[in-house]
């Protein structure tokens, strides 16, 4: 039979001439292409490789460049270099609480550097706050004393911005001296706990109240319960007791400087201006203005640790969690304003 289709079967079978063709060696022309195509290949490989190398090294000064800027006392908002002489500066900025911007560590941290450093010449503490926990103001305010004491050379300046009022103006007072702007507002030497009472809400939706304890005053100030007068007058107690605290140390940092008036630790809040008639404030002025004119230092270098966003994030989801949970105990957390 020959090496040919067969139409009967429908199979195809190779001729002798087929077999031969399969068996020859490749020609030159097929070579060349084959050679082709692996340097080409290897040409990709390489410019692969030198394109990884480019984005690795981008990556890489990216990086060091974040360091540079985000690292704390190594650069001023302006460039400066902390290798010379400079005035030191550390940001007060929004509610005092743990885990937040403004808490005791961060501050105390930013402070211990900004003393340490072996060129600063002074140290402003640039104040934009509210107030928030006399726990964490007491802590800044005694280590700043303890600082003071530590590098008696160096003095402190807390130059408030936009507002410094309560717990912020309690850590203002353990400076050396004190400047505002005269739109600033400042005070609020007082002691606040809020929360909310619902006893009325639940007999007009005809809600049971069932709490159970082991201690008489365990469940005291449960915001679904009639108040306690008994409860309310020890309560009322430790806010007086906090507020006296507020009123020693304000006292204690501003001497005879402050004016000899009740209404000076009644809660209110007042302009820059009028807190300087008050004996509040030392001066009108703004940081570039102490840094320039009072320290003598016109180069600033900011010592304020720096915050990442997710640290940022977190620390703003536990102050909620820790306030929500508060609210459903019914305390209000006790707050300086």
């Amino acid at each position: 039979m020959s090496e040919n289709q067969n139409t009967n079967n429908g199979n195809y079978q190779r001729s002798g001439n087929d077999r031969g063709r399969f068996n020859r060696p490749r020609s030159n022309k097929e070579w060349k292409l084959i050679e082709k195509m692996v340097t080409s290949s290897q040409d990709e490989h390489r410019k692969a490789r030198r394109w990884g190398i480019f984005f690795k090294s981008l990556t890489f000064v990216y990086l060091f460049v974040m360091l540079m800027v985000f690292s704390p006392g190594m650069w001023g908002s302006s460039g400066v270099s902390a290798n010379k002489p400079h005035t030191a500066l550390v940001d007060l900025k929004g509610a005092i609480m743990d885990d937040s911007e403004a808490s005791a560590d961060r501050l105390v941290s930013g402070l211990r550097e900004a003393f340490e450093a072996e060129h600063s010449k002074g140290i402003i503490i640039r104040v934009n706050s509210p107030g928030g926990s006399p726990v964490q103001s007491g802590l800044v305010y005694r280590e700043v004393q303890r600082l003071k004491q530590q590098y008696p050379e160096k003095k402190v300046y807390a130059v408030i911005t936009d507002i410094g009022a309560s717990g912020a103006y309690y850590i203002s007072a353990s400076a050396d001296e004190i400047y505002a702007d005269p739109a600033s507002l400042v005070g609020s030497i007082g002691v606040v706990s809020d929360g909310f009472g619902f006893v009325g809400v639940m007999d007009k939706v005809g809600v049971e109240r069932r709490v159970y304890t082991s201690g008489t005053n365990k469940a005291m100030l449960d915001p679904f319960s009639p108040e306690d007068p008994k409860q309310k007058e020890f309560f009322a107690s430790i806010l007086t007791d906090v507020h006296q605290q507020f009123i020693d140390a304000v006292k204690e940092g501003r001497g005879d400087r402050i004016k000899d008036d009740e209404i000076v630790f009644s809660g209110l809040f007042w302009s820059g201006r009028q807190a300087l008639e008050l004996g509040l404030v030392d001066g009108l002025a703004s940081p570039g203005q102490v840094a320039r004119e009072i320290v003598g230092e016109e180069d600033i270098v900011d010592y304020t640790p720096r915050v990442s966003p997710f640290d940022a994030f977190t620390g703003r989801l536990g102050v909620a969690m820790a306030d929500h949970v508060m609210a459903s105990l019914g305390i209000g957390t006790i707050t300086l304003k």
